[in-house]
């Protein structure tokens, strides 16, 4: 009897449905927004958190079973305004009450490494830092990709044994929208990133299945969500940044913040 019971829990389990946790990414279309628009409103934003600079433009609202839960923003100034070595996407995740939650940065010394050994080829790499977690996330464009087929991101996180969980966000090649999904390291779907086209800003429809969403994926996933907002803006920017540096027209710097990430961690201090 306990065999046969055994079997038949094994059974419900098999048969049991797949449960996912979701989230929605509402673009808006321009500034007009309860969050932004009014007197002193960014100022007031920015006396919420010192994440929230004076160039943070908020462009994106992230929900969870019908509720605001946080809001994508990225620095302006630096995306829109500067040029060459000194451009770069800046994108935060807030909560709902503005407060930082999550950061991703666009390495550019990193992404200029990978395009000059893929040959031109752009290759777009991004550190994720997901709060008080010890472990920075990396993103990476694959330089594994042929003309008109779908590019692939992949990232992995480390749980408390140090042991990697690796991921792979693959662009859906038969898709009306900018679709992704996302395979765990036995190649298996777990997730998705639904991109909706007949909308005025953009919608993304989001889910994760529940053994995998941890908080810094699905942290990850709303930050990359917003990334693809500028994907093909910072693949071109990283191409020609690659040809410039290659032809002399200019000489590479990075900033201080980015230099950190490279520090040797042995170093004497």
């Amino acid at each position: 009897m306990a065999r046969k019971d055994k079997s038949k829990s094994k059974k419900k389990a098999a048969n049991k449905p797949l449960e996912f946790k979701e989230f929605t990414v509402n673009v808006w279309l321009t500034d007009f927004n309860s969050f932004e628009f009014g007197f002193y409103k960014k100022s007031r934003n920015r006396a919420k958190s010192r994440q929230f600079t004076k160039d943070m433009d908020l462009v994106a609202e992230v929900s969870e079973n019908g509720e605001t839960t946080g809001m994508l923003g990225y620095r302006e100034d630096l995306w829109k305004n500067k040029e060459g070595m000194d451009k770069r996407l800046v994108m935060k995740l807030f909560t709902a009450s503005l407060n930082w939650k999550a950061s991703l940065d666009l390495v550019l010394a990193k992404s200029l490494q990978l395009t000059m050994g893929a040959r031109g080829l752009p290759v777009t790499v991004y550190s994720i830092n997901t709060g008080n977690n010890n472990h920075v996330i990396y993103l990476e464009r694959s330089a594994n990709k042929w003309p008109f087929l779908p590019e692939n991101f992949s990232f992995f996180i480390l749980d408390d044994d140090n042991h990697p969980h690796f991921y792979r966000l693959r662009k859906d090649i038969l898709a009306i929208g900018s679709d992704y999904t996302l395979y765990d390291q036995h190649n298996v779907p777990v997730g998705e990133l639904d991109g909706k086209v007949l909308t005025l800003g953009g919608k993304w429809y989001c889910r994760v299945r529940e053994d995998h969403a941890d908080p810094r994926v699905m942290s990850a996933l709303k930050l990359i969500t917003g990334m693809l907002i500028f994907n093909a803006g910072c693949t071109k920017h990283v191409k020609w940044l690659a040809k410039d540096i290659k032809h002399g027209v200019i000489n590479p710097r990075i900033e201080a913040q980015e230099a950190d990430l490279y520090m040797n961690p042995r170093r004497v201090r």
